[in-house]
C-alpha cells in the first residue's frame, strides 16, 4: 500500500513537472512573438487595368479628292515632295456642301503644282504647292493636253489618252462599295494610270514630256488673248548659243532688232541675214495661226447648239489651294488666280 501510494506521488509530481515545463514554453514562445521583428508584407503586383479600346479618328466623305486628281506638269521625282505635308483641302470638301459653291453640280477636277517660296515654322524654303481647279460644267471642260515649254519649239495639243489621262468619275467614300452609286457620280477627276515604276522603260523625252503638259482647254465663245498677240518666240540655232527671244511685229521695227543682236553679240554679222529670215519665217507662221485660229472659233460657234453655247458662257472656274493649319507651310501670300495659258484666270479663288 505504501508502495502504491508512492507511486502515485511520483506520478503526480511528474505531471506537475511537465504542466510547468510547458507554461515555460508557451510564456517563451510568446515573448520571442512579441520582441521578433515584423516580417515586411509581400507586395502584390497590381493588375494593369485592360486596354482601353483604340479610337480613330473617321475618315471624311471626300478626304482623299485632293490626292485623287492628278498633278498635271508635276515633275515625277517631285510627286514625293508634295505629299510631305499633311495638307488640308476642306474648304474643297465643304464647297461640296449644302450651300458650297460646287453644291448639285457638275464638277470636273484637276490638280497642278506650284513652286512658291513660302514660310513655314519661321523658315523660308521653297515648296510644291498642290492646287486644284474645280470647273463647273454639264460636260468635259476638254478631252485635250498642251504641251509647251521653254525648250520645245511648238506647243501640241494633243488628246489626253496619248499621256495616259483621262476624266473618271470621283466617288466619295461612303459609295465606294456601291456599283449603282459609282454610276450617279458628278465629280470628275484627271486620273493617270502611268505607273512611276515602269518610268525607267520609257524614253528620257517621253518622261519630260508629262513634265510640259498643261490641261487645255479652248473657249470659242470669247476670243483668245493668243489670236490678238502680235508676239512671236525665237529660239534662233546659233552657235555656239541659240538666240532666244521674242518679237512683236507691230512695235518693233526688223532692221533695228536683227542690228542690237549683232552689236549685242547675240549673232555674227555673217549671220544677219538668216537671222533675219527665221524671224520672217516665224512672223508668217504665227499671223497665220491667228487667222486659222479665228475661222476655226467662228465656224465652231456656227454648228453649235444654243444649249452648248449657254454651257461654255455659264461655266466657271474655282482655284483651290491648301487651308492654313499649324502642320503645314503658310500659302496665303501666294495664292493666285492665273490657271495657265489655255484657262487663264479663275473665277475665284479660295
Amino acid at each position: 500500500m505504501g508502495r502504491a501510494r508512492a507511486a502515485s506521488k511520483r506520478k503526480t509530481a511528474k505531471k506537475e513537472e511537465e504542466a510547468k515545463s510547458s507554461s515555460s514554453q508557451e510564456e517563451n514562445a510568446a515573448k520571442e512573438v512579441q520582441t521578433k521583428a515584423p516580417r515586411p508584407r509581400k507586395r502584390v503586383k497590381a493588375s494593369k487595368p485592360e486596354n482601353e479600346p483604340e479610337f480613330f479618328q473617321e475618315k471624311r466623305n471626300l478626304e482623299d479628292l485632293w490626292q485623287a486628281a492628278f498633278p498635271v506638269g508635276t515633275e515625277w521625282d517631285q510627286l514625293d515632295t508634295v505629299y510631305q505635308y499633311n495638307w488640308d483641302f476642306s474648304n474643297l470638301e465643304n464647297a461640296f456642301e449644302e450651300g458650297g459653291k460646287l453644291h448639285g453640280k457638275k464638277v470636273y477636277l484637276f490638280g497642278c503644282t506650284e513652286p512658291q517660296l513660302v514660310f513655314f515654322k519661321g523658315d523660308g524654303k521653297i515648296v510644291c504647292v498642290p492646287v486644284v481647279v474645280a470647273v463647273v460644267s454639264p460636260f468635259p471642260p476638254s478631252d485635250k493636253i498642251g504641251v509647251n515649254s521653254v525648250q520645245r519649239e511648238a506647243e501640241e495639243i494633243i488628246p489626253m489618252k496619248q499621256m495616259k489621262m483621262d476624266w473618271v468619275p470621283y466617288i466619295p467614300l461612303e459609295y465606294r462599295d456601291n456599283q449603282v452609286d459609282r454610276l450617279k457620280s458628278q465629280i470628275f477627276i484627271i486620273s493617270c494610270t502611268q505607273r512611276r515604276a515602269a518610268l525607267r522603260h520609257l524614253k528620257v523625252e517621253r518622261v519630260k514630256k508629262y513634265e510640259y503638259c498643261l490641261p487645255y482647254f479652248y473657249q470659242p465663245m470669247k476670243e483668245d488673248e493668243f489670236e490678238q498677240s502680235t508676239e512671236v518666240d525665237i529660239i534662233f540655232p546659233a552657235e555656239p548659243t541659240p538666240v532666244i527671244c521674242e518679237f512683236d511685229w507691230e512695235l518693233d521695227e526688223l532692221e533695228e532688232f536683227v542690228d542690237d543682236k549683232v552689236k549685242n553679240e547675240e549673232i555674227t554679222e555673217d549671220q544677219r541675214e538668216a537671222f533675219k529670215d527665221f524671224v520672217k519665217e516665224k512672223v508668217r507662221e504665227a499671223k497665220k495661226a491667228n487667222r486659222e485660229a479665228k475661222e476655226a472659233r467662228r465656224k465652231a460657234i456656227e454648228e453649235m447648239s444654243e444649249d452648248t453655247k449657254a454651257a461654255f458662257n455659264e461655266m466657271k472656274f474655282y482655284k483651290f489651294y491648301p487651308v492654313q493649319t499649324p502642320d503645314t507651310p503658310d500659302v496665303s501670300n501666294v495664292k493666285s488666280p492665273f490657271i495657265n495659258r489655255y484657262y487663264g484666270k479663275a473665277h475665284e479663288v479660295l
